[in-house]
C-alpha cells in the first residue's frame, strides 16, 4: 500500500491509496468517523477496475487530519491483534 498526498492544509487533507480497495478504504472512513474532530471522510474510486482510491478527511481544528488518520489506522491495527489472537486462540 501506497499513500500519496495530493492536498494538505489546516483541516484537510486528501490523498490517493494505492494497492486497496473499497474494503479498506470503507474501514478507515468508518474509523475516521468515531472521532468527534472528524467532520468529513470520505473516498472515491473514478474507476471501479483501474481507479486509484482517494481518500478526503476534513477535522473541525482541534486535531489535524494527518493525525486523525494516524489515530485512526492505529486504532484499526490494534483491534486487527485482538482479531488474530482470539482466533489463534479459538483455532488451536
Amino acid at each position: 500500500m501506497e499513500m500519496n498526498v495530493i492536498e494538505e492544509k489546516k483541516n484537510r487533507l486528501v490523498f490517493k491509496v494505492e494497492g486497496v480497495g473499497h474494503t479498506i478504504c470503507n474501514i478507515i472512513k468508518n474509523e475516521l468517523s468515531k472521532n468527534s474532530s472528524v467532520k468529513a471522510a470520505a473516498y472515491k474510486i473514478d474507476h471501479p477496475l483501474v481507479g486509484v482510491p482517494q481518500m478526503i478527511i476534513e477535522t473541525n481544528g482541534k486535531v489535524s487530519p494527518r493525525a486523525a488518520v494516524k489515530k485512526a489506522i492505529d486504532s484499526l491495527s490494534k483491534d486487527s491483534d485482538k482479531l488474530k489472537k482470539t482466533a489463534m486462540k479459538e483455532l488451536k
